[in-house]
């Protein structure tokens, strides 16, 4: 028998999907921008094409990262993403050797014992027979874990899943469906012809013992065709399209293509790449702390695939990056939700909020022209020569205890430094950004880096993890940008600071922005280390929690932010260190009011730390005041 008809709802569905597929990749490919596609092209010959193929092997299939983190879940998204890979390889293979030709159609790999029911009675097809039993019992225990995480999601160790829509249901319906349909079919045909291994030839023979085996397997072949066909179909519609366009998606990332300012092919094709795993709820603190359940970046994911408004769900976030850091597939999901934030009524909402935040810090003068704003406060720059820098920063500002632990340190250390905002200066330019007003954020930019070039110094040390990652990724710097941590630790090593050993345990807390948005782990601990008992917590480096003070979320409450800093001071302080120490103004500010533990930046503990004699006021910062005074140049 070459032929039934049954099969035809699986080639219909395989051969709409793998077209869809195609057409789907021709299209993004040529909405690509030139220096992308140049890329893409580059790596499909080179060794962006050797790491995709083991990227996709690893992640894809063996779900590495979700492994790591989450065995049972990571063995739920492995057994059904490789055993399915292997059950076709392995199908495919089984129909070339055992089957009457070779180069077979896919639906006779798919539907072999149906084609082949005596196959399997000894020596190598049996052995053989025994491997595909494995195979499909290895996937059906990865079925199993689907169907309890969908209705007890804490089987597999998370609090929440994803809500599915009709079309979802329908699809994940039919993805169930596949693979019991098999087994059954296979078991009855097994059963009638007694063959079948230790999976599908026991239950056959059970089967077979007290019902009409061959007439039943027919409707459970046809059933496996349905299912199957069925999922190929829905696929390009709900969230199962990731199977394919996580492929093309490795491919971009290794050749190069990265997330832009504004949204295009390679953000759409992350947004397909989604699986609505539900991870990223799992990390968020808005929904463990907040119990805001709605706006994780799975449904932001999903809202862009539909084209739904996506302005509240963009707005609604902390910005924190543990999304980014925990999500398997390596979706870039912050800056995802920026370009959603930057446009239309995003655009004016924010636009508004940093204008009233403007006047309030910085008595910034607006004028209105043609309808946008115009920045004309900045003064005529006239900077000192010094070797560092310090910029402060608006939060630092707002944070005195810390800049003037900074400059106590700068005085004790004896370098030649020049404090650029000590008058209040201006902003980085990060809040401009977040409104996305880009031209506006260009020209603190350009001021900035004015004062900076003219100083001729070597060094930019800035207290404020937004600053630091703004001066290091926004601006284009011929110096050395260094958080205050770094700085220190820098101080330490060289010898140009004394400090006493403090005798306290201290825990630290990482800011998101330094430690997931910047990979600044392990100075903040060496220099906490150098002058305290440091203490572990559950909660360190990538998986460090947000304090709940994020500027970048101006939808919830006062209340709920609270509630966030002290679950998350909470945490921190379980061992009851005399401490919290952070190194952020922002972090400090929040977590001050959520703990009687006392919270303190780094900075302040290493100028507590400071032995007398070594505080000496900066002598060439000095001189550089005389020689001012005196009309010296």
């Amino acid at each position: 028998m070459q032929f039934d008809p049954f099969v035809i709802p699986f080639n219909i569905g395989l051969y709409f999907i793998l077209i869809y597929v195609v057409v789907r990749s021709v299209i993004w490919f040529r909405d690509l921008s030139r220096p992308d596609k140049l890329r893409l092209q580059r790596g499909f010959f080179g060794n962006a094409f050797v790491q995709s193929l083991k990227e996709i092997f690893l992640e894809s299939l063996i779900h590495r990262k979700i492994l790591k983190t989450n065995l049972r879940l990571g063995y739920m998204h492995m057994s059904l993403a490789f055993g399915w890979f292997l059950l076709i390889l392995f199908g495919t293979i089984e129909a070339d050797i055992f089957g009457a030709k070779h180069l077979n159609a896919p639906y006779k790999a798919i539907f072999f014992r149906f084609f082949n029911p005596d196959h399997g009675r000894m020596g190598i097809e049996a052995a053989y027979g025994f491997l595909m039993d494995l195979n499909l019992a290895f996937i059906l225990s990865g079925l199993f874990l689907a169907v309890s995480k969908r209705f007890f999601s804490r089987v597999v160790g998370m609090k929440k899943t994803t809500r599915l829509k009709a079309v979802d249901r329908i699809a994940l319906t039919s993805l169930w469906l596949i693979f019991p349909s098999r087994l059954l079919a296979e078991s009855f045909t097994c059963g009638a012809y007694g063959t079948g291994s230790f999976l599908t030839g026991s239950l056959g023979s059970w089967l077979a013992s007290f019902l009409p085996a061959q007439q039943m397997a027919y409707p459970f072949w046809l059933l496996y065709s349905l299912s199957l066909g069925t999922f190929f179909i829905l696929l390009p519609i709900t969230r199962y399209m990731h199977i394919p366009t996580e492929l093309f998606l490795i491919f971009m990332r290794n050749s190069g293509i990265k997330t832009g300012d504004k949204a295009g092919t390679y953000s759409e094709v992350q947004a397909y790449s989604c699986s609505s795993c539900g991870i990223c709820i799992n990390a968020c603190q808005l929904n463990f702390s907040a119990g805001i359940t709605n706006i994780q970046s799975a449904y932001l994911m999903k809202a862009i695939r539909n084209n739904d408004d996506v302005s509240d769900i963009a707005h609604n976030c902390l910005m924190c990056g543990r999304c980014d850091q925990n999500c398997p597939v390596g979706i870039e999901l912050s800056p995802i939700r920026m370009i959603q934030i930057r446009g239309g009524e995003a655009e004016n909402y924010f636009r508004n909020i940093y204008k009233g935040y403007f006047r309030s810090q910085q008595s910034v003068t607006v004028e209105k022209s043609n309808g946008s704003a115009a920045y004309n406060f900045l003064p005529e720059t006239n900077q000192k020569k010094a070797d560092v820098l310090f910029f402060a920063g608006c939060m630092t500002h707002l944070s005195p205890t810390i800049k003037n632990s900074m400059i106590k340190i700068l005085d004790a250390s004896g370098v030649n430094y020049s404090f650029i905002d000590e008058q209040g200066g201006v902003c980085c330019g990060r809040p401009l950004m977040l409104a996305g007003q880009d031209k506006e954020a260009r020209e603190l930019v350009n001021y900035n880096s004015q004062m900076i070039w003219k100083s001729g110094a070597h060094t930019l040390v800035t207290s404020c993890p937004i600053c630091y990652k703004v001066f290091k990724e926004s601006y284009y710097l011929d110096i050395e940008v260094l958080h205050h941590t770094q700085f220190i630790k820098n101080l330490i090593d060289e010898g140009s600071v004394k400090l006493n050993f403090l005798r306290k345990n201290v825990v630290y807390h990482s800011p998101c922005d330094l430690g997931r948005g910047s990979g600044v782990y392990n100075e903040p601990r060496e220099v906490l280390k150098h002058v305290s008992r440091l203490e572990k917590s559950k909660f360190e480096d990538e998986n460090s929690l947000c304090c709940g003070g994020s500027l970048g979320n101006m939808k919830i409450s006062y209340q709920k932010k609270n509630k966030i800093a002290r679950d998350a001071a909470a945490e921190l302080t379980k061992g009851n260190p005399d401490i919290l120490a952070t190194a952020c103004p922002l972090c400090k500010k929040t977590f001050s009011s959520a703990t009687e533990t006392r919270v303190a930046d780094i900075s302040e503990i290493v100028a507590e730390a400071l032995m007398h004699q070594t505080v000496k006021k900066n002598t060439c910062r000095q001189v550089n005041s005389i020689k001012e005074l005196a009309g010296i140049s």
